[in-house]
């Protein structure tokens, strides 16, 4: 089994979450309170001593059939391989917020001037079909706003490789009409309408959505 790492910030479910992975998958590891995603993710990697490592997000909620127990073919060891996840907001399955695999040595030389960080690992990505994990961002106020936000931004900005308009489209108007009722939903839908803002203006630095202290700004200024 490839190694597997949690990585926290200040997901209030963090603890809990971690704990449940522990039980199941005792050779997790955790990394907490890095700041910068990128910064993150590489100190994830230095930890593994597997050609490939397993990420799993703070708020992730690993589904009770995921087992981590995928083995790519030699010649997908460089390929960023990222599973669906289920949105507990607006009921979408796709790779946001989903369990990913990383090659180890091209996390560790990632290109952090980008803003997803994700697809900028490697040329080479597989979006897989199963879901993963219930990715549960809606524990608070803001970190479903900021959830939302920094979601959408990337969307609208069309700074994901590989991108599909249509499906972009269609994730947007999900994300910025839908999911009103749920708990926090109108954080959510007010995040990802702002976010949405944010990423088509041209005059934006992408790059502040991985700023968790501007983002938290942002959102104080627009209660």
């Amino acid at each position: 089994m490839f190694d597997i790492v949690f990585i926290s910030y200040n997901e209030p479910n963090a603890d809990e979450n971690f704990k449940i992975l522990k039980q199941r998958f005792p050779i997790a590891q955790r990394v907490h309170g890095v700041k910068g995603i990128h910064q993150a993710h590489i100190q994830a990697a230095k930890l593994c001593m597997t050609k490939m490592f397993w990420i799993v997000d703070g708020d992730a909620v690993i589904k009770d059939d995921f087992n981590f127990n995928y083995k790519p073919d030699d010649w997908n060891l460089n390929t960023v391989h990222v599973w669906r996840s289920e949105n507990p907001i607006n009921d979408m399955q796709y790779g946001y917020g989903g369990v990913k695999l990383f090659p180890t040595k091209a996390t560790i030389n990632m290109d952090v001037s980008k803003a997803d960080m994700t697809t900028s690992i490697s040329k080479n990505f597989s979006a897989m079909e199963q879901v993963s994990n219930i990715t549960a961002f809606n524990t608070d106020p803001f970190n479903t706003w900021k959830s939302a936000f920094r979601e959408c931004a990337k969307l609208s900005s069309k700074t994901i490789d590989r991108q599909k308009q249509e499906e972009t489209d269609e994730r947007l108007k999900t994300w910025t009409t839908v999911g009103h009722t749920r708990k926090f939903g109108e954080y959510a839908v007010r995040g990802a309408r702002a976010g949405m803002v944010f990423g088509l203006s041209r005059r934006t630095d992408l790059r502040l959505i991985n700023d968790f202290d501007w983002l938290k700004e942002q959102f104080n200024e627009q209660q």
